[in-house]
Protein backbone atom coordinates (compact mmCIF):
# COMPACT_ATOMS: atom_id res chain seq x y z
CA UNK A 1 0.00 0.00 0.00
CA UNK A 2 3.04 2.28 -0.26
CA UNK A 3 2.24 5.68 -1.76
CA UNK A 4 -1.50 5.35 -1.15
CA UNK A 5 -3.32 8.59 -0.38
CA UNK A 6 -4.12 8.57 3.38
CA UNK A 7 -7.64 9.85 2.87
CA UNK A 8 -8.36 7.19 0.27
CA UNK A 9 -6.86 4.51 2.51
CA UNK A 10 -8.95 5.56 5.49
CA UNK A 11 -12.07 5.71 3.34
CA UNK A 12 -11.32 2.20 2.07
CA UNK A 13 -11.07 0.89 5.63
CA UNK A 14 -14.38 2.51 6.49
CA UNK A 15 -16.03 1.02 3.41
CA UNK A 16 -14.83 -2.47 4.29
CA UNK A 17 -16.48 -2.11 7.66
CA UNK A 18 -19.73 -0.77 6.20
CA UNK A 19 -20.06 -3.08 3.18
CA UNK A 20 -18.49 -6.34 4.36
CA UNK A 21 -18.76 -6.06 8.17
CA UNK A 22 -14.97 -6.32 8.47
CA UNK A 23 -13.80 -5.03 11.92
CA UNK A 24 -11.67 -1.89 11.73
CA UNK A 25 -8.95 -3.62 13.73
CA UNK A 26 -8.69 -6.47 11.21
CA UNK A 27 -8.81 -4.15 8.21
CA UNK A 28 -6.04 -1.97 9.64
CA UNK A 29 -3.89 -5.01 10.39
CA UNK A 30 -4.30 -6.38 6.85
CA UNK A 31 -3.40 -3.03 5.30
CA UNK A 32 -0.44 -2.46 7.60
CA UNK A 33 -1.66 0.70 9.37
CA UNK A 34 -2.25 1.38 13.05
CA UNK A 35 -5.78 1.39 14.40
CA UNK A 36 -5.07 4.60 16.34
CA UNK A 37 -4.07 6.37 13.08
CA UNK A 38 -7.36 5.34 11.46
CA UNK A 39 -9.50 6.66 14.35
CA UNK A 40 -7.46 9.86 14.49
CA UNK A 41 -8.08 10.41 10.77
CA UNK A 42 -11.79 9.50 11.03
CA UNK A 43 -12.45 11.87 13.93
CA UNK A 44 -10.46 14.84 12.68
CA UNK A 45 -12.52 18.00 11.90
CA UNK A 46 -13.38 18.73 8.28
CA UNK A 47 -11.19 21.48 6.85
CA UNK A 48 -12.48 24.48 4.94
CA UNK A 49 -10.69 23.19 1.85
CA UNK A 50 -12.51 19.85 2.05
CA UNK A 51 -15.86 21.62 2.48
CA UNK A 52 -15.19 23.80 -0.56
CA UNK A 53 -14.13 20.79 -2.60
CA UNK A 54 -17.37 19.01 -1.71
CA UNK A 55 -19.43 22.07 -2.62
CA UNK A 56 -17.56 22.40 -5.91
CA UNK A 57 -18.19 18.74 -6.71
CA UNK A 58 -21.91 19.25 -6.03
CA UNK A 59 -22.00 22.33 -8.27
CA UNK A 60 -20.24 20.42 -11.06
CA UNK A 61 -22.72 17.54 -10.78
CA UNK A 62 -25.68 19.93 -10.96
CA UNK A 63 -24.36 21.71 -14.07
CA UNK A 64 -23.51 18.41 -15.75
CA UNK A 65 -26.91 16.90 -15.00
CA UNK A 66 -28.74 20.07 -16.12
CA UNK A 67 -26.94 19.79 -19.47
CA UNK A 68 -28.33 16.29 -19.87
CA UNK A 69 -24.89 14.81 -19.25
CA UNK A 70 -23.42 16.47 -22.34
CA UNK A 71 -21.15 19.30 -21.17
CA UNK A 72 -17.41 18.75 -20.98
CA UNK A 73 -15.10 20.54 -18.54
CA UNK A 74 -14.73 23.82 -20.55
CA UNK A 75 -18.47 24.57 -20.52
CA UNK A 76 -18.89 23.39 -16.93
CA UNK A 77 -15.96 25.63 -15.91
CA UNK A 78 -17.48 28.62 -17.72
CA UNK A 79 -20.81 28.23 -15.92
CA UNK A 80 -19.00 27.90 -12.58
CA UNK A 81 -17.14 31.15 -13.24
CA UNK A 82 -20.41 32.89 -14.11
CA UNK A 83 -21.86 31.59 -10.84
CA UNK A 84 -19.01 33.21 -8.90
CA UNK A 85 -16.61 30.29 -8.42
CA UNK A 86 -12.86 30.92 -8.56
CA UNK A 87 -11.45 27.71 -9.99
CA UNK A 88 -9.24 26.65 -12.89
CA UNK A 89 -10.50 24.65 -15.85
CA UNK A 90 -7.86 22.00 -15.06
CA UNK A 91 -9.28 21.54 -11.56
CA UNK A 92 -12.76 21.15 -13.02
CA UNK A 93 -11.50 18.59 -15.53
CA UNK A 94 -9.76 16.63 -12.79
CA UNK A 95 -12.82 16.63 -10.53
CA UNK A 96 -15.08 15.59 -13.38
CA UNK A 97 -12.76 12.66 -14.12
CA UNK A 98 -12.83 11.64 -10.44
CA UNK A 99 -16.63 11.87 -10.43
CA UNK A 100 -16.90 9.86 -13.67
CA UNK A 101 -18.54 12.72 -15.57
CA UNK A 102 -17.69 12.90 -19.27
CA UNK A 103 -19.38 14.86 -22.07
CA UNK A 104 -20.55 13.17 -25.25
CA UNK A 105 -18.41 13.03 -28.38
CA UNK A 106 -19.73 13.92 -31.83
CA UNK A 107 -20.08 11.05 -34.28
CA UNK A 108 -20.28 11.18 -38.04
CA UNK A 109 -23.59 10.34 -39.65
CA UNK A 110 -24.81 9.24 -43.04
CA UNK A 111 -26.64 11.78 -45.18
CA UNK A 112 -30.18 11.81 -46.54
CA UNK A 113 -29.42 14.03 -49.52
CA UNK A 114 -30.79 12.81 -52.84
CA UNK A 115 -29.94 15.28 -55.62
CA UNK A 116 -33.00 16.71 -57.31
CA UNK A 117 -33.56 16.76 -61.05
CA UNK A 118 -34.30 20.50 -61.24
CA UNK A 119 -31.48 23.07 -61.57
CA UNK A 120 -29.86 24.09 -58.29
CA UNK A 121 -29.36 27.63 -57.01
CA UNK A 122 -26.05 29.45 -56.66
CA UNK A 123 -24.06 29.22 -53.44
CA UNK A 124 -24.24 32.66 -51.79
CA UNK A 125 -22.74 31.44 -48.50
CA UNK A 126 -19.51 29.78 -49.71
CA UNK A 127 -18.79 28.25 -46.31
CA UNK A 128 -18.96 31.61 -44.52
CA UNK A 129 -21.34 30.60 -41.76
CA UNK A 130 -21.47 33.97 -40.02
CA UNK A 131 -23.98 36.80 -39.96
CA UNK A 132 -23.95 40.28 -38.45
CA UNK A 133 -27.58 40.22 -37.34
CA UNK A 134 -30.59 37.88 -37.13
CA UNK A 135 -32.48 36.97 -40.31
CA UNK A 136 -29.67 37.61 -42.76
CA UNK A 137 -28.87 33.96 -43.51
CA UNK A 138 -30.72 30.80 -42.49
CA UNK A 139 -29.71 27.23 -43.21
CA UNK A 140 -31.63 23.97 -43.23
CA UNK A 141 -31.28 20.23 -43.55
CA UNK A 142 -33.06 16.95 -42.83
CA UNK A 143 -32.13 14.04 -40.59
CA UNK A 144 -33.77 10.79 -39.49
CA UNK A 145 -34.58 9.43 -36.02
CA UNK A 146 -35.27 5.78 -35.27
CA UNK A 147 -38.48 4.89 -33.39
CA UNK A 148 -40.34 1.70 -32.58
CA UNK A 149 -42.75 2.50 -35.44
CA UNK A 150 -40.00 3.20 -37.98
CA UNK A 151 -38.08 6.28 -39.04
CA UNK A 152 -39.12 9.82 -38.16
CA UNK A 153 -37.71 12.59 -40.34
CA UNK A 154 -36.85 16.04 -39.01
CA UNK A 155 -36.46 19.18 -41.16
CA UNK A 156 -34.84 22.22 -39.56
CA UNK A 157 -34.24 25.95 -40.14
CA UNK A 158 -31.38 27.62 -38.23
CA UNK A 159 -30.38 31.29 -38.04
CA UNK A 160 -26.63 31.55 -38.68
CA UNK A 161 -26.35 34.63 -36.46
CA UNK A 162 -27.39 32.96 -33.21
CA UNK A 163 -27.67 29.26 -34.16
CA UNK A 164 -31.26 29.46 -32.96
CA UNK A 165 -33.54 26.77 -34.35
CA UNK A 166 -36.32 28.91 -35.79
CA UNK A 167 -38.40 26.24 -37.48
CA UNK A 168 -38.74 22.49 -37.53
CA UNK A 169 -41.15 19.86 -38.79
CA UNK A 170 -41.28 16.11 -38.27
CA UNK A 171 -43.02 13.36 -40.21
CA UNK A 172 -42.90 9.78 -41.44
CA UNK A 173 -41.71 10.85 -44.92
CA UNK A 174 -38.91 13.16 -46.00
CA UNK A 175 -40.57 15.20 -48.70
CA UNK A 176 -41.16 18.77 -49.83
CA UNK A 177 -44.10 19.18 -47.47
CA UNK A 178 -41.80 18.71 -44.48
CA UNK A 179 -39.23 21.32 -45.51
CA UNK A 180 -41.95 23.80 -46.44
CA UNK A 181 -43.53 23.33 -42.99
CA UNK A 182 -40.20 24.01 -41.28
CA UNK A 183 -39.70 27.17 -43.37
CA UNK A 184 -43.20 28.41 -42.57
CA UNK A 185 -42.60 27.87 -38.86
CA UNK A 186 -39.34 29.85 -39.06
CA UNK A 187 -41.15 32.71 -40.77
CA UNK A 188 -43.88 32.64 -38.11
CA UNK A 189 -41.25 32.69 -35.35
CA UNK A 190 -39.88 35.91 -36.86
CA UNK A 191 -43.31 37.52 -37.12
CA UNK A 192 -44.05 36.69 -40.76
CA UNK A 193 -41.93 39.35 -42.49
CA UNK A 194 -38.70 37.63 -43.57
CA UNK A 195 -38.22 39.23 -46.97
CA UNK A 196 -34.56 39.34 -47.96
CA UNK A 197 -33.42 36.32 -45.93
CA UNK A 198 -31.02 33.93 -47.67
CA UNK A 199 -31.89 30.27 -47.07
CA UNK A 200 -28.95 27.90 -47.56
CA UNK A 201 -29.29 24.13 -47.96
CA UNK A 202 -27.86 21.16 -49.81
CA UNK A 203 -29.17 20.16 -53.24
CA UNK A 204 -31.62 17.57 -51.95
CA UNK A 205 -34.72 16.92 -54.01
CA UNK A 206 -36.92 18.47 -51.29
CA UNK A 207 -35.12 21.82 -51.51
CA UNK A 208 -35.13 22.03 -55.32
CA UNK A 209 -38.77 20.97 -55.49
CA UNK A 210 -41.39 23.25 -56.99
CA UNK A 211 -43.27 23.45 -53.69
CA UNK A 212 -40.27 24.69 -51.74
CA UNK A 213 -39.31 27.18 -54.46
CA UNK A 214 -42.81 28.63 -54.37
CA UNK A 215 -42.74 28.84 -50.58
CA UNK A 216 -39.45 30.78 -50.68
CA UNK A 217 -40.74 33.07 -53.42
CA UNK A 218 -43.94 33.80 -51.47
CA UNK A 219 -41.92 34.79 -48.38
CA UNK A 220 -39.32 36.76 -50.30
CA UNK A 221 -36.56 34.32 -49.32
CA UNK A 222 -33.57 33.80 -51.62
CA UNK A 223 -32.34 30.23 -51.97
CA UNK A 224 -28.67 29.26 -51.82
CA UNK A 225 -27.21 25.78 -52.23
CA UNK A 226 -23.90 24.04 -51.62
CA UNK A 227 -22.32 21.42 -53.81
CA UNK A 228 -23.52 17.84 -54.12
CA UNK A 229 -21.93 15.46 -51.62
CA UNK A 230 -20.08 18.14 -49.62
CA UNK A 231 -21.18 18.21 -45.98
CA UNK A 232 -18.84 21.14 -45.34
CA UNK A 233 -20.95 23.36 -47.60
CA UNK A 234 -23.79 23.07 -45.05
CA UNK A 235 -21.69 22.57 -41.95
CA UNK A 236 -23.93 24.34 -39.42
CA UNK A 237 -26.96 22.19 -40.21
CA UNK A 238 -24.79 19.08 -40.18
CA UNK A 239 -23.39 20.11 -36.80
CA UNK A 240 -26.87 20.57 -35.34
CA UNK A 241 -27.91 17.12 -36.53
CA UNK A 242 -24.85 15.64 -34.81
CA UNK A 243 -25.54 17.52 -31.58
CA UNK A 244 -29.16 16.37 -31.59
CA UNK A 245 -28.15 12.75 -32.11
CA UNK A 246 -25.24 12.65 -29.63
CA UNK A 247 -26.71 14.78 -26.87
CA UNK A 248 -30.29 13.51 -26.99
CA UNK A 249 -31.49 10.96 -29.54
CA UNK A 250 -28.79 8.34 -28.98
CA UNK A 251 -29.46 8.46 -25.25
CA UNK A 252 -33.17 7.68 -25.49
CA UNK A 253 -35.51 5.19 -27.10
CA UNK A 254 -38.82 6.19 -28.64
CA UNK A 255 -41.67 3.68 -28.83
CA UNK A 256 -43.67 5.73 -31.32
CA UNK A 257 -43.18 8.61 -33.73
CA UNK A 258 -45.52 10.72 -31.63
CA UNK A 259 -43.38 10.18 -28.54
CA UNK A 260 -40.22 11.08 -30.46
CA UNK A 261 -41.85 14.18 -31.93
CA UNK A 262 -42.99 15.49 -28.54
CA UNK A 263 -39.74 14.78 -26.72
CA UNK A 264 -37.50 16.21 -29.43
CA UNK A 265 -39.65 19.36 -29.65
CA UNK A 266 -39.33 19.74 -25.89
CA UNK A 267 -35.55 19.35 -26.07
CA UNK A 268 -35.35 22.02 -28.76
CA UNK A 269 -37.53 24.58 -26.99
CA UNK A 270 -36.63 23.88 -23.35
CA UNK A 271 -32.90 23.27 -23.74
CA UNK A 272 -31.27 23.85 -27.12
CA UNK A 273 -32.66 27.32 -27.86
CA UNK A 274 -32.89 28.54 -24.27
CA UNK A 275 -30.02 27.01 -22.29
CA UNK A 276 -27.42 25.23 -24.41
CA UNK A 277 -24.14 27.18 -24.62
CA UNK A 278 -22.72 27.93 -28.07
CA UNK A 279 -19.15 29.07 -28.67
CA UNK A 280 -20.31 31.23 -31.60
CA UNK A 281 -22.60 33.07 -29.18
CA UNK A 282 -19.85 33.75 -26.65
CA UNK A 283 -20.99 30.69 -24.73
CA UNK A 284 -24.55 31.92 -24.35
CA UNK A 285 -27.77 30.31 -25.48
CA UNK A 286 -29.17 31.36 -28.88
CA UNK A 287 -32.10 33.24 -27.38
CA UNK A 288 -29.92 35.01 -24.78
CA UNK A 289 -27.53 35.99 -27.57
CA UNK A 290 -30.35 37.49 -29.62
CA UNK A 291 -31.72 39.36 -26.59
CA UNK A 292 -28.28 40.85 -25.90
CA UNK A 293 -27.95 41.86 -29.55
CA UNK A 294 -31.31 43.65 -29.52
CA UNK A 295 -30.47 45.43 -26.26
CA UNK A 296 -27.09 46.59 -27.58
CA UNK A 297 -28.66 47.75 -30.85
CA UNK A 298 -31.25 49.78 -28.92
CA UNK A 299 -28.51 51.44 -26.84
CA UNK A 300 -26.57 52.32 -29.99
CA UNK A 301 -29.65 53.91 -31.55
CA UNK A 302 -30.39 55.88 -28.40
CA UNK A 303 -26.81 57.19 -28.12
Amino acid sequence: MTGTDPAALAAFIGNQRAEHHVPHRLACRVLGVSESWFYKWRDKPTTAREVRRGQLADAIRQIFEKSGGTYGSPKVWLLLIRAGWRVSVNTVARLMAELGLAGRKIRRRGGLTRPGKRPAFADFVRRDFTADAPDQVWCGDMTEIATGEGKLYLATVIDLFSRRLLGYAMGARHDAELVVASLNMAAATRGGDVKGVIFHSDRGSEYVSRRFRWACRRLGVTQSMGRVGSCFDNAVSEAFNSVLKVEYVHRHTFATRTEARLRIATWITAFYNTHRLHSVCGYRSPIDYEHDHRANSALELAA
